[in-house]
């Protein structure tokens, strides 16, 4: 007997619906997944007021692995850089292999009014930065400053750091570079000889300003390429980062890793062992001097060389020849008859 289907039974959901429904969630998963990626490093404090002398704790995620941190707690939302901020209570801190971090920050007031922000920004590598907003119970509030309309409004669209270390730089001389910048003028009217400041900083340390003027017009819609030099100190040695402003606007940072002078190392190395040399021998020079002497016995003197010659009227023999060989006497005959001898003659007479 067959079964009928009831009008009011629904029906079973398809295999294709199935497989539909099972392709959305996984498109739509992959989409959060990469919208996450792509948001970039966060951070969040566990507070979000405090004041003078206590802490706050501030942590953060999707960071790059082991990168170095630096927090700080800035005024007036850090429109003038690193200048608005507390840098004598700043910390730092590594990021873990996971890419995410855990710090207690001191609160301080910044030297600007707020609104304030802690701060996060990369001190090496790839620049990367966060700002978590934050209030200094007790600090002042004053408005933020008015952004011009109109006029030059300076953007830079590249930037590198062109030129190398010579041989003098090995030896302690100081680095420098030229940093060469696109700039594009989005206002509405010309830039001409525009001042930039070139701020060079670090580790932590805030950076030190130099205004540099570029001779040269930049026209509304317009871009250009305005090279300036960066002179560091000289021995300067790490991880440097390279700011440029133009009025109260930061338009880039470039990291700058500057190799170690390892020559004046080995000039130091040479010089001690020159030094230990020279007061080696000074010393051994003197000890030779102070050291006692021991009494010798005198060599006996050494004896004449026998002499060929006659003895003379004393017995002694001259100290040279008393002839030479050309003329040495002739030995007598054998049958010449020498003299008698005086006992002969004393002989009395009638003996034989």
């Amino acid at each position: 007997m067959n079964r009928c289907r009831c009008a009011g039974t629904p029906a079973r959901p398809s295999a294709v619906v199935t497989v539909l429904a099972l392709v959305l969630l996984t498109l739509g998963a992959l989409l959060t997944g990469g919208a996450e990626a792509a948001e970039g490093p966060t951070a969040k404090v566990s507070q979000t007021e405090a004041g003078t002398g206590g802490t706050v704790t501030v942590t953060g995620a999707r960071w790059r692995p082991r990168a170095l941190l630096t927090l700080l707690i800035c005024g007036q939302n850090m429109i003038g850089g690193t200048n608005s901020c507390a840098n004598g209570d700043g910390r730092a801190v590594t990021v873990g292999t996971d890419g995410t971090f855990t710090k207690k920050l001191p609160v301080a007031e910044p030297p600007k009014p707020c609104p304030c922000v802690i701060h996060i920004a990369t001190a090496t590598g790839e620049a990367a930065a966060a700002d978590v907003a934050f209030k200094v119970a007790g600090h002042p509030v004053a408005p933020l400053p008015k952004e011009r309309s109109g006029g030059e409004r300076l953007s830079v669209l590249s930037a590198r750091l062109d030129g190398s270390s010579g041989l003098l730089t090995w030896f302690g001389a100081p680095p420098s570079r030229r940093l060469v910048v696109t700039v594009g003028n989005l206002g509405s009217t010309p830039a001409r000889d525009p001042v930039f400041e070139v701020g060079t900083s670090h580790g932590v340390f805030a950076p030190s300003w130099e205004e540099q003027r570029w001779r040269g017009t930049i026209q509304p819609g317009k871009k250009a390429q305005v090279k300036l030099n960066v002179e560091l100190s000289a021995g300067a040695h790490g991880d440097y980062l390279v700011s440029l402003r133009y009025g109260s606007k930061l338009l880039v940072e470039q990291p700058w890793a500057v190799g170690r002078p390892w020559g004046v190392t080995l000039f130091w190395v040479l010089l001690c062992v020159v030094v230990a040399a020279t007061v080696f021998r000074i010393g051994m020079a003197v000890v030779d001097k102070v050291r006692p002497r021991t009494s010798r016995a005198a060599p006996p003197p050494a004896s004449p060389p026998p002499s060929t010659g006659p003895a003379g009227p004393n017995g002694a023999h001259p100290a040279l020849p008393w002839f030479t060989p050309d003329t040495a006497p002739e030995a007598p005959p054998h049958h010449q008859i020498s003299a008698p001898s005086e006992e002969i003659r004393s002989t009395p007479k009638g003996t034989t």
